[in-house]
């Protein structure tokens, strides 16, 4: 049984929605942010952001940054930018890009069912990440990021939300500056919003796409407002946490691809001789890989197409059949003495919203020798690793669009 729980959202005025909407904190450095910011005293840049309101010399974890949040968040409410709705609700959040929409729920998400596994997860997370999270809810008292969950579709909240949709307008549509449109409906309707709880406790596991770490501090501080709070019910607000809740059909993985700095001491025949022992090497008609156990790879101007050999990896295996892992166990570890790719220096990573065209770029500039495009890992693979209660390899997925910040916020009190 899974829970989406209706709340009084914190939101903007329908007038101010585009201006106070912003990209999540972690896709954009603390200059990006203050550039995107710039001349826009609403965004929500300034709360999810809020070192940008401060000397560029501030320590990103020091009190004042999280205090700044907060006075940014309360004046952002006490300027009538933002507004409690008065009845808790759910809300329908779509995204539109390059014609292709998908639908999602925004509601609330339970710190029990995350710690009981019935929310589960496929990436470790990192303390300090972590406590820089706990720090921004428990000062700012809200969550002001979204957590990205999934699940196997289900009929009657597909009907719903079709039903809803068609029937009532957006209160907010609008398409950022990126090309994305975003469109959100307060679903007023008590029935309706019924039904979609009902529906939801029908699912049996829910899984986190992206936010592991908003998720893992939101647990964390409900975990402690439970324990400092001897009347604790269950019921109260810190025990929930915000989520926006996508069917597993409408979601799009993008690739996340590899470039390496050196051929580890070889030169290109020992590098193209090397890898034709896992893989069958031939000219690439396309720079995207065709199909699964596929890889693109461009080195010395030229596109080239790898097969994964049969009895390269295990294909029953929830991890060693992922592309990510093949391609790290046959080629980058064995090969290019990449033994850890989420430390080691001579690897980055390029996520495929920027396309192959980027891969080129670098290794054309000469600050990496050798890239790799990769096919997508699917919704339906990240669930068997997560079923597993496996972690996935590092840079394994990349979700788009993002959702953006600040359309929907959820208070703790």
């Amino acid at each position: 049984m899974s829970t989406i729980r209706p709340f009084c959202a914190i939101r903007p005025k329908k007038e101010y929605a585009e201006k106070v909407a912003s990209k999540p904190y972690d896709v954009l450095s603390s200059d990006e942010a203050r550039e995107e910011a710039k001349g826009n005293e609403y965004s929500f840049l300034h709360v999810v952001k809020s070192e940008i309101d401060l000397p560029k010399e501030t320590n990103l974890y020091d009190a004042k940054v999280y205090e700044k949040a907060r006075d940014n968040f309360n004046s952002l409410i006490n300027k009538g930018i933002l507004f409690q709705d008065k009845s808790p609700m759910l809300y329908i959040y779509a995204q539109t890009m390059n014609g292709r929409t998908q639908y999602g729920i925004m509601g609330c998400a339970s710190v029990e069912e995350y710690e009981k596994n019935i929310i589960k997860k496929h990436e470790l997370t990192r303390r300090d990440k972590e406590d820089d999270r706990c720090r921004h809810v428990e000062t700012t008292n809200a969550n002001t990021g979204v957590v990205f969950l999934t699940y196997r579709d289900h009929s009657g909240i597909n009907k719903v939300v079709s039903e809803w949709t068609k029937s009532n307008t957006p209160e907010y549509s609008f398409t950022a500056p990126d090309g994305i449109k975003h469109q959100v409906w307060p679903i007023t309707d008590d029935k309706a919003v019924s039904e979609i709880v009902s529906c939801f406790k029908q699912i049996k596991d829910l899984y986190i796409a992206d936010g592991h770490h908003r998720s893992a501090s939101a647990y964390r501080v409900g975990a402690k407002k439970r324990d400092e709070n001897p009347g604790h019910r269950g019921d109260e607000e810190y025990n929930f946490f915000l989520a926006t809740y996508f069917p597993a059909s409408h979601l799009m993985i993008m690739d996340y691809n590899r470039i390496v700095k050196d051929l580890n001491g070889m030169n290109q025949d020992q590098f193209m001789s090397a890898i034709s022992k896992n893989f069958d090497v031939s000219p690439a008609k396309s720079a995207k890989p065709s199909g699964p156990k596929t890889f693109g790879m461009y080195l010395g101007g030229k596109w080239y197409e790898l097969k994964a050999k049969k009895g390269t990896y295990q294909e029953n295996d929830p991890i060693n059949s992922l592309d990510v892992a093949i391609l790290q166990n046959n080629l980058l570890h064995p090969v290019l003495g990449i033994g850890d790719p989420s430390t080691d220096k001579r690897i980055d990573f390029v996520g495929g919203i920027r396309g192959t065209a980027e891969l080129e770029k670098r290794v054309n500039s000469g600050d990496f020798t050798v890239a790799f495009s990769m096919y997508p890992t699917t919704v339906e693979e990240l669930m068997k690793v997560a079923d597993a209660g496996m972690i996935m390899p590092p840079k394994s997925t990349w979700f788009e669009p993002k959702l953006r910040d600040g359309l929907i916020t959820h208070v703790l009190s």
